[in-house]
């Protein structure tokens, strides 16, 4: 027997350590090599953990919210491979010790994992369930659901490209059979009863993350709100118009490529909206480009996928890359590059926005733009109640460095541009 220590690898881009958000295994389990054991999350993103080798785990360092140093030891495996056979270092150096032969007592015990007992037990009706072979293909998010249902992947067959395993899968299971449909019903709960249970969340993961970033800019940005309303009735017949001409099961145009597309126009003339402060050198980082922040609530919480270049993209092709940058960052497939380097955000709750929200910089940028809920109002057009599509835009920005005018007169000329909605595709 060989005793393999797997120490935490280097994600990349100067990670110095990383949060345990999920492990997968369990000591005694007996795992396969590119098993997923864990899932840890840098500043940037989120990260599955492979086993590096085929064996039993003997040791794993830390619970969910810990945090571990690139290069500590992770997890130690007892494997039946020679020293000689073992894989090279993945990041990190693992070390590898010789383990002393067990007592004859440990040769008579028999270990085995969820995945082995999945395999081996007959299903419902009878017939053999069939287990995935070697590593699971999921998102961190159908993971998660996957143990709250407590439902093992290793006998859930996967549809998603090369036998991934999606939502679907899972709910699919869950009305199969899963832990949920199977669980006996639970007595009914007078409607003015007293509850008095209690449920403790740990704050790990993306929560955490997100809750760290919201009160880090809270407190180091005095926040300026300003608040407009944008008759976009005009902007809504050419939205209207488009859709009609886009082939059968097209992804219809929404109001977000529009705005944005106003947006890259509008930033050239007030490029303090477009920047970045890089507190540590007491720097203002003007940019040029608009890399375009697009708020999207996902599984793990909100996420801020990038649109790069928005200044130099097409309105169908702003339309296309919002939608596949909201689209990885809410099925998990989203990379660093995806979620960094934006210079200026957009968020949207769509039909549920509200009148009008208070969005929180997302720091280091100097403003966010809040699109709240379209709705038809009656309102005075030159002397005569009309019924128009009002939409409200919600903005908040960095006052230490955009003044109060400023960022009025930003909204103004938004506001100009959505109401006349032409003028977004004339050069000048």
């Amino acid at each position: 027997m060989t005793r393999y220590v797997f120490k935490m690898p280097d994600l990349g881009e100067g990670t110095v350590e990383a949060e345990i958000v999920a492990w997968h295994v369990k000591v005694g389990d007996v795992v396969q090599e590119d098993q997923i054991m864990a899932e840890v999350m840098t500043d940037k993103a989120a990260v599955e953990v492979p086993a590096p080798v085929t064996g039993r785990v003997l040791s794993m360092t830390g619970q969910p919210g810990d945090t571990v140093r690139v290069g500590a030891e992770l997890i130690v495996f007892e494997t039946e491979r020679a020293e000689a056979e073992l894989p090279p270092p993945r990041g990190a150096v693992p070390v590898v010790e010789r383990a002393e032969p067990p007592p004859p007592m440990a040769q008579t015990i028999v270990v085995h994992s969820a995945a082995v007992e999945a395999a081996a037990a007959p299903a419902a009706g009878g017939a053999a369930i069939v287990a995935h072979a070697g590593r699971i293909k999921a998102s961190p998010a159908t993971r998660r659901r996957a143990r709250e249902a407590g439902i093992d992947l290793h006998a859930v067959p996967g549809s998603g490209p090369s036998g991934r395993i999606t939502r679907l899968d899972i709910e699919a299971a869950l009305g199969g059979g899963g832990k949920e449909a199977v669980a006996a019903p639970q007595p009914v709960t007078p409607v003015l009863a007293a509850r008095t249970a209690v449920e403790e969340v740990k704050v790990i993961g993306i929560r955490r993350l997100i809750a760290q970033r919201m009160s880090e800019s809270k407190r180091n940005i005095p926040h300026f709100s300003y608040v407009e309303e944008v008759d976009i009735t005009e902007l809504e017949s050419l939205r209207s118009h488009l859709n009609d001409r886009l082939p059968p099961l097209a992804a219809p145009l929404t109001y977000l490529p529009l705005i944005a597309a106003a947006l890259t126009r509008v930033l050239t003339r007030f490029p303090q909206c477009n920047t970045l402060f890089d507190a540590e050198r007491g720097v203002l980082l003007r940019h040029q480009a608009v890399h375009l922040g697009v708020a999207t609530q996902t599984p793990d919480g909100l996420k801020v996928p990038v649109v790069r270049h928005a200044e130099a993209r097409t309105l169908w092709d702003l339309a296309d890359e919002i939608r596949r940058v909201s689209e990885v960052a809410r099925t998990g497939k989203a990379t660093s590059k995806d979620l960094t380097g934006s210079t200026i955000t957009v968020t949207s709750l769509g039909k549920l926005g509200g009148i009008a929200s208070t969005p929180i910089i997302n720091a280091p940028e100097m403003a966010i733009i809040g699109v709240n809920r379209a709705v038809e109002r009656p309102v005075i057009v030159d002397g005569a109640v009309a019924v128009r599509r009002i939409m409200n835009l919600s903005s908040s920005f960095d006052h230490r460095f955009v003044d109060g005018y400023d960022a009025a007169a930003m909204i103004q000329e938004l506001k100009d541009l959505l109401e006349h909605p032409a003028t977004i595709f004339i050069p000048g």
